[in-house]
């Protein structure tokens, strides 16, 4: 007997079983179009949009079903122009232009339509003709353009940099092929008329400043936006936007070091075309942001490394740890006393055999737990690693293929729960590992996930681990899961459970035509 708690959900579950029959998924599809329930509708074919192996037949016939799917279906490629009617589905007619595959006829309905939200998707599309782009220039609604001037070619989006709105100028700020020379005059204000209106003062009468815990639904405005007559917040995203853009001139650039914001600072640190002297007035920013945006930068020189290694700010440790250039005493300095987490850093990624070999050795555990998180290891220093006295080391090198079976073991043996979640996530545990992980006491519930999706874990490994609630997610969609736990799971009380466990391939032809029958 099956027992269902939550039936649509379980027919969600069923709809992106990658297994499924055709003939269950074409009585699906069915369901979608008959169904009273609207949300079931929409649920069940945005699930079955997803799948990779619906034919032409069943493709038109989910499109016809409800808008999301002939959006999904249009957005992905899997219907033409023919099977799309602009009248009836105006979102999925709008997707095949954005992927240059619509009708001519539509760029002109769309252009006259009178949703500013579908003109401005049309603005978006590519390779509009020119009295389209002029029209959509010259919209009533600023945010139609600005969703044009978003993508516009080199002399539209010249001329829509003189829009007396700020959202469009910021706008073109963003365009990857607005002219570096458009872009120094948005950043000094140069050769361009003053803005007239920007998202705040168009809404509210100036002075304003926006409050940061606004209780108005669905406002607009960020915290802190403010106008007092000169657009100020507004300004202050146009030259973050054109700090970080890649073709705005270094020199027009560089006039920012000694701004009073720290943030369009931060921009400007991020660049990697500076002068030296730049970076270097830079790395003496009084606010850390700006520092660590400079720690992070590629360019910057060994003088300018070597000095901010010296900053007792944490997240500037951070970000000049994964600068891909530091060299290796700076590195091993700053690993004794910063924390970089569990990843491999650019430097380490890098390094010679030699050096490998010299960090391995290194009396700083910090240290051997850097080279520990490469996976390419010989397998000499590999095994020296994994038989470290320190925990941190081991985690790190727990994952490493290659491992053999009592070294992982030996490492649990030795420090338990500080390394069991790392060793459940290593490739080559065998099952019986996994499983006597997962009956590890006290329960580790991040060795539990990590074995509930482990690809070698069996019967035993996954039982254990559907008892723990955060496990049991993972597990539930694991295909060596056995069809009578399958099975079971489709009548869970905890949320999610039995759409998973229906979405299970591993879940029996059979049973999936008993559920759609009882259920669809």
């Amino acid at each position: 007997m099956i027992h269902v708690l939550h039936p649509d959900r379980v027919l969600c579950g069923l709809a992106a079983n990658p297994a499924l029959p055709a003939d269950l998924v074409d009585r699906l599809i069915a369901l979608v179009a008959t169904t009273d329930d609207p949300s079931l509708a929409d649920d069940l074919a945005a699930e079955l949009a997803d799948r990779d192996d619906l034919g032409p037949a069943q493709t038109r016939a989910l499109a016809c079903g409800v808008d999301n799917a002939a959006l999904h279906l249009a957005h992905d490629g899997r219907l033409t122009a023919e099977d799309v009617d602009p009248a009836t589905r105006p979102e999925a007619a709008l997707a095949l232009l954005e992927r240059g595959e619509g009708r001519p006829a539509w760029v002109r309905r769309f252009a006259a339509d009178p949703d500013p939200w579908r003109r401005g998707r049309l603005a978006g599309c590519p390779d509009l003709p020119e009295d389209v782009l002029r029209r959509l220039a010259e919209d009533p609604d600023p945010e139609v353009v600005a969703d044009l001037a978003v993508t516009a070619p080199p002399a539209l989006a010249t001329a829509l940099a003189r829009h007396p709105h700020t959202a469009v100028r910021r706008a073109v700020a963003a365009n990857d092929r607005t002219p570096p020379a458009v872009l120094a005059a948005l950043l000094t204000g140069d050769t361009l008329p003053p803005a007239d209106t920007c998202p705040v003062c168009e809404r509210h009468t100036v002075p304003f400043e926006h409050a940061p815990d606004c209780g108005l639904p669905d406002c607009p405005l960020p915290p802190g936006a403010a106008c007092s007559g000169g657009h100020e917040s507004a300004q202050h995203e146009i030259a973050a936007a054109v700090l970080a853009h890649p073709a705005t001139p270094a020199s027009a650039a560089a006039g920012f070091a000694d701004h009073p914001s720290a943030l369009l600072r931060a921009e400007l640190a991020a660049r990697t075309d500076l002068p030296a002297d730049v970076h270097h007035r830079l790395a003496t920013a009084a606010d850390p942001r700006v520092r660590e945006a400079l720690a992070e930068n590629p360019a910057i020189d060994e003088e300018v490394i070597r000095a901010l290694a010296e900053d007792d700010d944490a997240d500037v440790g951070r970000a000049l740890a994964h600068h891909p250039r530091l060299p290796l005493d700076v590195l091993t300095r700053l690993s004794v006393r910063t924390r970089t987490g569990s990843t491999l850093l650019p430097r380490i990624a890098t390094a010679s055999a030699a050096e490998v070999a010299r960090l391995a050795a290194s009396p700083e555990p910090a240290v051997r737990m850097l080279v520990a998180e490469r996976r390419d290891l010989p397998p000499a220093i590999r095994d020296v690693l994994a038989a470290d006295p320190d925990a941190k080391v081991l985690k790190a090198i727990a994952p490493h293929p290659g491992l053999s079976e009592p070294l992982l073991r030996a490492m649990v043996a030795r420090h338990g729960v500080r390394v069991a979640a790392r060793v459940a996530t290593n490739p080559d545990a065998s099952p019986a590992l996994l499983a006597d992980l997962a009956l590890h006491r006290p329960p580790v519930q991040k060795a539990l996930r990590a074995i509930a999706a482990h690809p070698r874990a069996t019967t035993p490994a996954l039982t254990a681990c559907l008892a723990d609630r955060q496990a049991r997610p993972v597990a539930a969609a694991h295909p060596s899961l056995p069809p009578d736990l399958l099975v079971e799971l489709l009548g869970d009380p905890l949320p999610g459970i039995a759409e998973i466990a229906a979405a299970n391939p591993a879940l029996p032809p059979a049973v999936a035509r008993t559920l759609l029958t009882r259920y669809a």
